[in-house]
């Protein structure tokens, strides 16, 4: 027969540690008129018998749950694990704890009502403010502070963070066409969301720029993943006149190019030239030349902004647009 756990209460705090009730509330209370040693002794007293109302009190005091909510479609998708690290060293210097909230799949089609209603779990109830990654909604009903990162529009109604897609991709471009290459294949990124259509806004002016007629046959459809990646370059690669360069809308279809080029027998650079875009950790290693979009940068200023509207802050600026910078490696060559 199992026997049911007795859940502490403030009253067995205050036996344990052998002082009143309204003690133990003084030093839930944040209360300076306490003695250390007395302090350090309820404190001992929480811990040991896992009380766990101080949030709840702290709760009631101040109108705040402590808690920001964090919605992202997978937390193994190196663009999210980046943000992640941002998200969680904002945490750690604050006083608020994090909730995550996933799909567990980037590949799922998450429609604005779907992120309507996770923001309807999460504020106003369990969460003081909530950050949304690559959100499609341009606006949600919520009394509690927003802020996105990389939205799908690009003028939505709450606070937002993007990166400058459309310059990393033309200084992707102009250093491909300064090394002499002509032919240069695109692999999209997700159609559906403002950062994949603006990298493809740079590759189509770099060229113009450069007075390089488009060939719509080497764009190839994309959705951010390395298995695309794989497919899209291997059709590139196998056209009658191949590409000598491809540009990868990020760098986890950029690890798809390097697994296609390999299956081919060909080599990076000597064979073919790829660029990224995101700077993972795994470009680094790859040694691959990519745009840097400051992803961890992106993570934790969107949690500053989120705790400054909790805290009735005013910011600077309701959108914010990180600059990106290229990040030259060894992937590419002249030609």
């Amino acid at each position: 027969m199992t026997t049911k756990k007795h859940t502490a209460t403030i009253h067995d705090v205050a036996r344990q540690a052998g002082v009143s009730v309204s003690t133990v509330s003084r030093v839930l209370n944040a209360r300076v008129d306490v003695a250390e040693e007395t302090q350090e002794r309820i404190e001992s007293a929480i811990e040991s018998l896992g009380y766990t109302s101080s949030l709840a009190a702290r709760s009631m005091r101040s109108r705040k749950n402590f808690l920001i909510g964090l919605i992202m479609p997978d937390i193994e998708y190196p663009f999210a694990v980046e943000i992640m690290k941002g998200v969680n060293q904002a945490i750690a210097q604050s006083e608020f704890d994090l909730l995550v909230y996933t799909t567990g799949n980037v590949q799922k089609s998450v429609t604005a009502s779907h992120e309507q209603h996770f923001i309807a779990l999460l504020n106003n109830s369990i969460t003081d403010g909530v950050i949304i990654v690559a959100p499609a909604a341009a606006s949600f009903e919520s009394n509690s502070p927003i802020v996105s990162i990389d939205p799908h529009q690009i003028h939505p109604n709450f606070p937002s963070i993007h990166a400058n897609n459309y310059q990393g991709a033309l200084d992707a471009m102009t250093y491909l066409i300064r090394l002499g290459h002509r032919r240069i294949g695109f692999i999209a990124g997700r159609p559906e969301l403002e950062s994949a259509k603006r990298r493809l806004s740079g590759y189509h002016d770099a060229l113009a720029k450069a007075g390089i007629a488009v060939d719509e046959t080497l764009i190839a459809p994309g959705d951010f993943t390395e298995k695309t990646g794989v497919e899209a370059t291997t059709k590139l690669l196998n056209l009658p006149d191949p590409p000598t360069a491809i540009f990868a809308c990020n760098d986890q279809t950029a690890m798809g190019v390097y697994t296609a080029a390999e299956n081919l027998g060909l080599k990076i650079p000597e064979d073919l030239s790829v660029i990224g875009f995101d700077n993972i950790p795994e470009a680094k290693f790859r040694k691959l030349t990519t745009v840097d979009q400051f992803l961890v940068k992106m993570g934790y200023l969107a949690t500053e902004m989120c705790i400054k509207l909790i805290n009735k802050e005013t910011l600077e600026s309701d959108i914010l647009k990180i600059p990106t910078e290229l990040v030259v490696r060894e992937s590419c060559r002249a030609i």
